[in-house]
């Protein structure tokens, strides 16, 4: 690296749509209803950061410059360095993990869980999230400004892999100084960064607590993506990705959100909050405008979505998701944890159906088969793949008695 610099101003211009946030509270239908006005608690105000280094040089055979990572710190780093957690976030979301942004009236996305006496505690750890490359909330990516044409980047930009992003967070975390990470830890797309980071860089991951994530996805979950990015791409605004400074493509990012949507929560979640209820209605006016209560909620939710995330990204986020196959340079996902050197905490919720309980267990009988010391939970919930945003009690017990072991072992190594 010949330089690097930080600094908590955009380096980079983002989305301008992302100007519009504020940010969406995506956790379970229970979002759909008003947001709460600002309290500043947990760690109060935060700032986000950003980080530039020259160039990352990309598993398709490319290379990124410069590169630009949005960050947020939380909690002190302490003398030995034994306390850092890298949280990676899930497909759509940002360095904001927690805390309020001046003016904001929405805490982090994960605001239920890192903090103060949380499952993420604050008070002993030091907590960093970083926001991915290719996405739109700061980190270089397609509404980037490309250097070489001085034009937003749109489909110009390279495919970037999970194995990019994670290549991405290691120059942060070596910036920031940290030589062994505590625990690297995310829900969904985040779950599938932790287990990358525990096979690419082994000496540098104490733990990985994994949540709600596969190895690799299955048809059903790359059709779904598919449809969604069709829904983009087949958007008359989409003008093959070089709608910046026009018209953007809000009727298919919208869609595709809501196809997302569906996948996020369960069926008896769905059924409990809407069941066939009408929309301001007591009967049918035959027409294809909304008219249960459901359609309603998914048409919010779509609508919302376009306010704050780009088009583009969504269409290569999706991808590096599909992409991704933890096995890929090993030949197998036992290879794969072999490979590693963490101990792993699993968490799958029962009613989940987009990475369902069974595909957690297939990565803990191939962690258990490579010999790492793993632990699974399965909480019970009837909420779906969000489940993991709430933090229930299970789940942050599992979490705070897993992290309180792992730093008493890790201090006892570092000593």
């Amino acid at each position: 690296m010949t330089y690097w610099k930080t600094s908590t101003k955009r380096s980079v211009p983002v989305n301008s749509m992302a100007a519009l946030n504020p940010k969406e509270s995506k956790a379970s239908p229970e979002s759909h209803a008003a947001v709460v006005p600002p309290q500043y608690d947990g760690v109060g105000l935060v700032e986000t950061q950003y980080f530039e280094f020259p160039c990352l040089d990309l598993e398709v055979g490319k290379r990124l410059e410069p590169v630009t990572l949005a960050y947020e710190t939380y909690g002190t780093l302490n003398e030995k360095g034994t306390n850092a957690i890298l949280i990676c976030h899930a497909l759509t979301g940002d360095a904001h993990v927690t805390g309020w942004h001046k003016g904001a009236n929405v805490p982090g996305w994960w605001h239920n869980c890192v903090g103060p006496g949380k499952a993420y505690d604050t008070d002993r750890y030091f907590v960093i999230c970083s926001n991915v490359i290719g996405g739109c909330m700061g980190s270089v990516g397609p509404p980037s400004i490309n250097p070489a044409t001085a034009q937003p980047y749109a489909l110009d930009f390279p495919f970037a892999t999970i194995g990019d992003m994670i290549n991405a967070q290691k120059h942060l975390v070596d910036h920031l100084g940290i030589k062994k990470l505590l625990c690297v830890t995310g829900g969904s797309m985040g779950g599938m960064q932790a287990l990358q980071w525990a096979v690419s860089y082994p000496d540098q991951v104490q733990t990985v607590v994994c949540i709600a994530a596969s190895g690799r996805e299955t048809s059903q979950q790359i059709a779904f993506n598919e449809v969604g990015r069709r829904a983009i791409i087949t958007d008359p605004n989409w003008m093959g990705g070089n709608y910046y400074g026009r018209s953007i493509p809000s009727a298919g990012l919208s869609v595709a959100r809501m196809i997302g949507h569906i996948t996020y929560i369960s069926d008896e979640a769905l059924h409990s909050k809407f069941a066939r209820k009408l929309q301001d209605k007591e009967k049918f006016d035959y027409h294809f405008d909304t008219e249960f209560e459901v359609e309603s909620y998914l048409r919010y939710q779509g609508d919302k979505f376009v306010q704050r995330f780009d088009a583009n990204s969504y269409l290569y986020l999706t991808r590096a998701v599909d992409y991704f196959d933890l096995s890929a340079d090993f030949g197998s996902i036992n290879q794969a944890f072999s490979a590693a050197k963490s101990r792993f905490l699993f968490i799958a919720f029962s009613s989940d159906w987009l990475y369902p309980p069974r595909q957690v267990k297939e990565l803990v009988k191939a962690a258990k088969s490579a010999g790492r010391d793993t632990t699974y939970v399965e909480v019970e919930t009837p909420v779906g793949h969000d489940a993991f945003l709430l933090g229930s009690e299970t789940q942050t017990a599992a979490i705070c008695n897993f992290l309180t072991a792992e730093q008493e072992r890790f201090n006892e190594d570092a000593s």
